[in-house]
């Protein structure tokens, strides 16, 4: 069975010469260095008419996970995060062991009325 020549399987309609390197309008960027604690260096790119204020001071590190920042010398921290506290937590922050039964004993006293115990 003989193989018929089709040169132009495989390619795009429209690409032009096979093995051309300039494929269409690259804009202009500006290249923006970024390190973690670890001293891990990721390059983020941005247009380069972008106001100084809209690129970011920190991103995170697709390398460590850890919050990386523009200053070689001074990466940022790892910002602390609290504990998951469940509802009883909380509502022991606000209020006293005290106040805890003056509410608790107010409650079954109105439930008691309601039932028609007391």
């Amino acid at each position: 069975m003989a193989t018929g020549g089709n040169a132009i399987r495989g390619t795009r309609v429209g690409a032009g010469p096979m093995g051309e390197q300039d494929h269409g309008y690259h804009a202009e960027r500006v290249a923006i260095s970024y390190w973690d604690a670890l001293g891990n260096e990721t390059i983020r790119y941005f247009a380069a008419g972008i106001p100084e204020e809209e690129i970011p001071d920190t991103i995170d590190s697709p390398h460590s996970g850890l919050p990386a920042g523009r200053d070689k010398e001074n990466p940022p921290a790892l910002a602390k995060t609290e504990p998951y506290k469940t509802h009883l937590a909380y509502v022991k922050e606000r209020r006293t062991e005290q106040e805890a039964e003056t509410l608790l004993d107010d409650a079954l006293q109105q439930l008691k009325e309601r039932r028609g115990e007391s």
